[in-house]
């Protein structure tokens, strides 16, 4: 019997987190062992009255892809994901596989060329986040590969994925309307600032958000949700931050990450493991080695690293800065084949600061701050 929480989440997804109306183009994608999860979520989009097309994946593909791929094939743009980006009012994804090593020996420069060949897909999706006319939601489906990278079963694994979106609750939507009204607060407060200082343990570093727009992340483009986003001044970063987790990236693990940023570029970065991909990633193209996001996770149901930045990112306590593409929504200019988020504990002594003053403290706002 299928599990009555992956209907739900379908049903989520299709009417509050896209809104998806009659007439909509719908692109619905995954890898194939997400199947149960896609046909939840065709049955809702279509039943909502949209126009839906498919594309399920493989990660075994893609491994033979990567592996056996010339520089000239690896930057030849993605036809597929280019249409339907062109098409669709609506894309929802999810992620899950079979196995999370895949392309664990694949060498660091066959991912930077993947990620060139995606700039043509990649810009697209961009331009039409950036001015509304596509609305994305990416979210997880349960996997034994994914919960065996979280040390979990899968069935706990399930209860972790569908309770850190509130799918155990009677109503998830109302419970997600007043996560969003609680983290609005720290929206109306950090609007008005022009700069934030991050300190914590290896790291002190500040970072311009002056006239920049931040986002309350409720649900409606990833899911699980919870975290408060902006898109940073592109040369207004200088300092040193370094990650307490390691990076993931296509399954690749980078460890111990410290970057040194000057006028908003990333002038050194060292790992413990790893520092071959990271400094592939850096170099992908002019603008990977700026910022186009700084975010403070507010998702205290999320209390423990699994290894996968849709959960990892919104840990409540933590924060978290991406290299590469920007979002236009937020007054982002940067632009990138990728974008890829770092993750940094605040939960131990850190400390943010806006525009000199003290707000949030030891991986909380201090409510008397933002709230006055």
């Amino acid at each position: 019997m299928a599990d009555q929480r992956l209907n739900k989440l379908a049903k989520l997804l299709v009417n509050y987190s896209t809104k998806v109306k009659p007439g909509d183009f719908v692109f619905v994608s995954c890898d194939e062992v997400a199947r149960p999860w896609m046909v939840e979520v065709v049955k809702e989009a279509v039943k909502a009255g949209a126009h839906v097309e498919t594309l399920l994946t493989s990660q075994d593909v893609l491994e033979m892809i990567l592996k056996y791929s010339s520089e000239k094939q690896l930057l030849s743009e993605n036809i597929l994901f280019k249409t339907m980006l062109e098409k669709a009012d609506v894309w929802i994804s999810a992620w899950g596989g079979r196995n999370t090593k895949t392309n664990s020996r694949i060498d660091a420069e066959k991912f930077k060329m993947s990620s060139q060949g995606a700039a043509s897909w990649r810009k697209i999706y961009s331009e039409k986040m950036g001015n509304g006319s596509l609305r994305w939601c990416g979210t997880q489906f349960p996997t034994y590969a994914d919960a065996q990278e979280a040390s979990m079963s899968l069935s706990d694994y399930e209860d972790f994925v569908y309770g850190a979106g509130q799918l155990n609750s009677e109503d998830p939507v109302a419970q997600w309307k007043r996560i969003s009204a609680e983290q609005e607060k720290g929206v109306k407060y950090l609007d008005t600032k022009k700069e934030l200082r991050f300190i914590s343990e290896g790291t002190d570093i500040k970072v311009n958000i002056s006239g920049r727009k931040w986002i309350n992340c409720d649900g409606q483009v990833n899911f699980p949700d919870g975290e408060i986003f902006t898109s940073p001044v592109e040369d207004g970063i200088d300092g040193v931050i370094t990650f307490s987790f390691p990076g993931i990236y296509m399954g690749k693990e980078i460890q111990g990450i410290v970057l040194e940023v000057e006028k908003g570029k990333v002038v050194k970065a060292t790992a413990q493991k790893g520092e071959d991909l990271l400094k592939a990633l850096i170099e992908t193209d002019e603008g990977a080695c700026r910022f186009g996001e700084v975010a403070i996770g507010t998702n205290y149901g999320i209390k423990d690293f699994t290894r996968n930045m849709l959960f990892d990112e919104k840990i409540g306590g933590t924060v978290h800065m991406a290299i590469g593409d920007s979002m236009p929504e937020a007054g982002g200019l940067n632009r990138s084949t990728i974008h890829w988020d770092m993750l940094c504990d605040m939960r131990n002594g850190g400390k943010i600061y806006a525009d000199g003053e003290l707000f949030y403290e030891n991986g909380r706002f201090i409510q008397s701050v933002i709230e006055k």
